[in-house]
């Protein structure tokens, strides 16, 4: 799997959001590659359940507090990152 990336969907962001979408999802990405790195690091034989949550819980800990309360991942997206660290797939 390559670096995991977030991707705004355009439709549901307000027009200030959308005048802000590539710094937002610059943010967001640097946020979540930083997060993967840590949980793959520390990465000890946990289920992807609970992969998942440190992934989310650690990209939100990267973001300025208002981004990271109104963040709202695909976590079916969430979690293929999560899988592909318990595969050994990101790094």
């Amino acid at each position: 799997m390559s670096e995991p990336h977030v991707t705004l969907d355009p439709s549901g962001l307000d027009p200030v959001q959308q005048k802000l979408r590539g710094p937002l999802e610059d943010q967001l990405t640097s946020a979540l590659q930083a997060a993967a790195d840590r949980v793959r690091a520390s990465y000890a034989g946990e289920p992807v359940e609970e992969v998942c949550r440190r992934l989310l819980d650690e990209t939100r800990a990267g973001l300025h507090p208002d981004i990271a309360a109104g963040f709202q991942p695909d976590m079916d997206e969430f979690c293929r990152v999560a899988v592909a660290i318990v595969r050994g797939e990101v790094g």
